[in-house]
């Protein structure tokens, strides 16, 4: 090879370098480019599904709300009958009628659960929710419950797949009330009608 062509095979060199930097760098900002094209259409396929799921669920729960609040009736008063059973069960048909009316309530809060109509029963001590609670009276706070906090459970609450159907009834303990007795009956006093509420009390500080 002559010394005279060596100084254009030399450029022809750094030319052919030069060609394919430029090359491999708009190969990478394509490759750039069309990365974060598929990240927007994976997140946009994903806030779709999201949104087809909350809407079916809504769908499914507006379906079934009315039908569920009806059936919560039923569920009241089978809680009601089975918090005043007789104590005394020496009677084998007592004793039978109990445990049926028993296995009823069982029965009938499993099929709530397994169709997402979950139970709301704060116990003694939760912090009150406004959003899921309903404070019918105040009582003293004692046993250890904090003033504001749930004192007793008059009457379950439900949500149905996240969204509430009814509050739960609850008396909460009286904000700088002295230590007392708590308030009897459970959580439906006697002669109550589960069905009915009373007026909500303002917990607010």
């Amino acid at each position: 090879m002559s010394e005279d062509n060596k100084p254009a095979d030399e450029n022809a060199a750094f030319d052919f370098a030069d060609g394919d930097a430029a090359e491999l760098a708009a190969l990478k900002a394509e490759a750039a480019g069309l990365r974060e094209q598929v990240l927007r259409y994976a997140a946009d396929m994903e806030n779709t599904r999201r949104r087809v799921e909350r809407e079916a669920n809504d769908a499914r729960a507006y379906a079934i709300q009315k039908f569920a609040g009806d059936l919560l009736k039923v569920a009241d008063y089978l809680a009601m009958a089975t918090n005043h059973a007789p104590a005394d069960q020496s009677d084998s048909v007592v004793k039978n009628f109990v445990v049926g009316v028993q296995m009823t309530e069982k029965e009938l809060l499993g099929a709530f659960e397994r169709n997402g109509l979950k139970q709301i029963a704060p116990k003694p001590g939760d912090k009150f929710d406004p959003h899921k609670h309903q404070a019918v009276s105040e009582g003293p706070a004692e046993g250890g419950v904090a003033p504001g906090a749930v004192l007793t459970l008059m009457q379950p609450g439900y949500e149905l797949l996240g969204r509430l159907v009814r509050p739960a009834t609850v008396v909460v303990a009286a904000k700088g009330a002295a230590a007392g007795p708590a308030p009897s009956g459970g959580a439906y006093a006697a002669g109550e009608d589960p069905a009915q509420g009373g007026g909500a009390v303002d917990t607010r500080a």
